[in-house]
């Protein structure tokens, strides 16, 4: 080799040193960043309306797809979408205002606030709520305090997609500081959720966090993974999607229908056992970083394909958006997309006197204390954030040992129901109030001794309204073998019925199938 064509090598492999040196460099999160608060407030904003908008966006098919949404279903769009739904829906936002119950206790309490405190906003706020919320609601309001009142063995729901959806505040006041983010999720997101169901609340606030200081969308996905344990079921289902995606990189539907073949089976939430309905938050979260992978950094794209995935159709694009509003920054959000939110900006969500505007300013205030707590700093017009590398919290696993294996129907008043009989270690019964056409509501709560093999096992305590259990008894981790279950309705009420509808019984192994 001539020494001309040696120096023309040399330059060569260097040149592309350099290179695999910058993709390197770019794959790894810096030790430290500084930007404007104006920057940080312009995240913090476009994370907040990133998920108002993708809330709305997804409001029209919210559950009424439990498959693919087909590209010739049209989603509508337009200037005042979003005023539409705080005129004529508001309720469309339990994403957002749930979040802010959060937001408000750290803003009066600050940063310490005991989990008691939000325990009791979350349990006595007027909006009402559903399955893992429900249910946790219920417990405190019956004395079963967080951590026991979202454990699985207290909450047929621990695995639901619930605590996924309102974890939004924890990476919007950790910027950078994945670690904080998700220590800021361990209080709360235990009060409805446990094992999968909490690991949907780390992972979202993981993405949140690092989206203030990637602008990688493909290594956030993967990066926030870290948080999670990798022993998990929640881990290997991410990290399939993520494998997925590297191998049918032009195809989103492929990996959809790859990941609902291997994780569509709910065994938790008793109303998606044995049913299309899937509310866990194993396959929601999926659907979170499909949308975010094969969006390609293009929110029309990200909360469309999010959206399209199905199930909890609004839910997961406000995620989606949320966290890609927060790495583009609200003013990187496209005009058509963000106009909407001029006209509502300023007016409360439901159930609170929170604005979007103001969700930002205390998202904003409460990000500055998280930087200096964790050792960064705050200037007149800038912030040092030390940003975190991703820690796994702690290994949980809901319902281990247990297996739906019938789904029984009874659809009978509780006074003609005289016993259930099963063989399992487990049982939920499912329930529900049917009032005649003349009943007057007036805070009836309806108390139900539930007797186990005799015994006393409960005392329910079920409102009309809200505040009552998901459902009428649950009970795991029993001996497999031959049980009873007796119900005692302490005041019947009269056009008032409680009505048992179901029972699902889990068991150690599947049902054997013919």
């Amino acid at each position: 080799m001539k020494n001309n064509d040696r120096i023309f090598v040399a330059v060569i492999c260097a040149l592309l040193l350099a290179s695999f040196a910058a993709v390197c460099v770019k794959k790894r999160l810096p030790s430290e960043v500084r930007m404007s608060k104006e920057i940080l407030m312009d995240k913090i904003r476009g994370g907040w309306a990133g998920q108002t908008i993708g809330c709305t966006y997804g409001g029209p098919t919210e559950f009424k797809f439990t498959g693919m949404i087909s590209d010739e279903y049209r989603i509508p769009w337009d200037d005042h979408q979003i005023k539409w739904w705080f005129d004529y829906f508001p309720g469309l936002y339990d994403d957002i205002y749930m979040d802010l119950t959060f937001v408000e206790v750290f803003q009066k309490e600050g940063l310490d606030a005991p989990v008691e405190s939000f325990a009791n906003a979350f349990a006595k706020a007027p909006y009402p709520l559903w399955h893992a919320n429900r249910q946790g609601r219920y417990n405190i309001l019956n004395g079963i305090m967080p951590p026991a009142s979202g454990h699985w063995l207290n909450n047929p729901h621990a695995d639901d997609i619930d605590f996924q959806i309102e974890a939004d505040y924890a990476g919007l006041m950790a910027p950078g500081m994945v670690n904080a983010a998700t220590d800021f999720t361990d209080a709360i997101g235990h009060m409805m959720t446990y094992g999968d169901g909490w690991y949907g609340g780390v992972y979202v606030a993981a993405m949140y966090a690092l989206a203030f200081v990637s602008d990688d969308v493909g290594f956030v996905v993967a990066e926030a993974l870290k948080a999670i344990p990798e022993q998990s079921k929640y881990y290997r289902a991410m990290a399939d999607i993520i494998r997925w995606h590297k191998r049918y990189p032009g195809n989103w539907e492929i990996t959809w229908g790859l990941f609902n073949r291997k994780y569509g089976y709910d065994i938790g939430c008793p109303d998606g056992v044995d049913a299309p309905f899937n509310i866990d938050a194993v396959l929601n979260s999926g659907y979170v970083i499909i949308g975010l992978l094969y969006g390609e950094k293009d929110f029309f794209k990200t909360i469309d394909i999010s959206t399209r995935c199905g199930q909890d159709s609004d839910c997961n694009p406000a995620s989606s958006g949320g966290i890609l509003g927060t790495m583009l920054g609200f003013s990187g959000i496209p005009e058509k997309w963000k106009k909407p939110v001029y006209e509502i900006e300023d007016r409360d969500f439901a159930y609170t006197d929170i604005s979007l505007n103001q969700a930002v300013q205390y998202s904003f205030e409460q990000s500055l204390q998280v930087i200096e707590r964790n050792g960064g700093s705050v200037e007149a017009d800038h912030v040092s954030i030390k940003v975190q590398k991703p820690r796994p919290v702690r290994y949980e696993k809901s319902f281990e040992g247990h297996w739906p294996v019938s789904v029984v129907q009874v659809r009978k008043d509780i006074r003609d129901v005289d016993k259930i009989e099963f063989v399992g270690k487990g049982i939920v019964v499912k329930y529900y109030y049917n009032k005649g056409i003349d009943y007057q509501e007036h805070g009836y709560v309806g108390e139900v001794e539930v007797y186990l093999d005799g015994q006393l096992s409960t005392v329910m305590h079920n409102p009309t309204g809200d505040g009552s259990s998901a459902e009428l008894f649950y009970k795991y981790d029993l001996p497999s073998e031959k049980h009873t279950v007796t119900f005692r309705h302490l005041n019947q009420e009269d056009g008032l019925d409680i009505i048992i509808d179901s029972y699902i019984v889990y068991d150690e192994k599947p049902a054997d199938i013919p």
